[in-house]
């Protein structure tokens, strides 16, 4: 069973349940590690000294901030400890929000909050109560070193808590070249918007995460079990990611058309039509080829080899 990240309280005015705190996610990536080509040898990562070129020992190693370029300030543990919250093992609400005043760019991590023996009345009030508001609990949590802010909210029968990004830690959008203005700016009609509500309605379902896996990881993965197999190289064509795929909607794109061709067949439009009809293409244009003349051939080997035989001879005379 897994162990809890830490043991403490969820607080919410007067009232204090004892909870656990357990990691909502699990890695599925797949680990590698980087090896001498030589040897086969795994290579380590190594503390070193930047000025002897020595390792360094995790013992001899303190935390720093540079405060300038080469000049920094030592911070002990205590520091570390004392820039801390008081309750340092405490999910303390301070405010409760409507549940969808907070956009998705803020969720960062979830957790699980379980509660401890006995606790479970104070728990499930909370639950029910953010359930019958609509709201969700904005609290500030510290986990190791760090102070984060966070949402507590109901998921089923559980309470989850979120991990927050702060304002400071988020892009404003208008860092970077975003449309504006009305869709007619873009000379999109409004027959391309009745199509494209009709697409999305054609395309609505109910959410399903299980319909959705790594397919990329899995691809990988049954990669790395044929390499384990034959113990042989794996190519690939290298991918230029600068170049645009054949089927990339952009403004010179026909619009209608594709809305048009999207409702026929209640779907996005798929890359691997193109991608099939490409491939066919080259294999029709490999077939049309014209055979080498095997005349010519012959010619060529026969002149390869009295080169071949003339240059033995010259090393043989010097």
């Amino acid at each position: 069973m897994a162990r809890p990240i830490w043991t403490g309280t969820l607080s919410f005015g007067l009232l204090n349940v004892p909870v656990s705190l357990m990691s909502g996610e699990r890695s599925v990536d797949l680990h590698f590690r980087m090896l001498d080509s030589r040897s086969n040898t795994p290579v380590r990562y190594e503390r070193v000294n930047a000025e002897t070129g020595e390792e360094v020992p995790w013992k001899e190693i303190v935390k720093a901030f540079e405060y300038a370029k080469g000049s920094y300030v030592v911070l002990e543990p205590e520091d570390i400890k004392s820039a801390a919250a008081d309750g340092r093992e405490v999910v303390d609400v301070k405010a409760f929000v409507e549940a969808d005043s907070i956009g998705p760019e803020y969720f960062e991590k979830p957790y699980f909050l379980v509660p401890g023996k006995k606790a479970e009345k104070g728990y499930v009030l909370l639950r029910e109560v953010l359930k019958r508001t609509g709201r969700i609990g904005i609290a500030r949590v510290v986990i190791r070193t760090r102070e984060y802010l966070s949402a507590v909210m109901p998921r089923g029968n559980a309470l989850v808590l979120m991990l927050l990004r702060y304002p400071q830690e988020l892009v404003d959008a208008e860092d970077y070249r975003i449309p504006e203005g009305a869709a007619s700016q873009y000379r999109i009609s409004p027959k391309e918007i009745q199509m494209a509500e009709q697409l999305i309605e054609s395309m609505s379902d109910e959410w399903n995460p299980a319909e959705y896996r790594d397919e990329f990881r899995d691809r990988l993965r049954k990669v790395i079990e044929q390499r384990m197999k034959s113990k042989g190289v794996v190519t690939t064509e290298p991918e230029d990611e600068a170049d645009m795929p054949e089927n990339a909607t952009t403004n010179v794109v026909d619009f209608m058309s594709l809305l048009q061709k999207s409702l026929a067949s209640n779907k996005r439009t798929p890359a691997r039509k193109t991608a099939a009809k490409s491939a066919g293409k080259a294999a029709r244009g490999k077939s049309t080829d014209k055979p080498a003349d095997k005349s010519t051939a012959g010619k060529k080997s026969t002149a390869k080899k009295a080169a071949a035989k003339k240059r033995a001879a010259t090393r043989k005379a010097g």
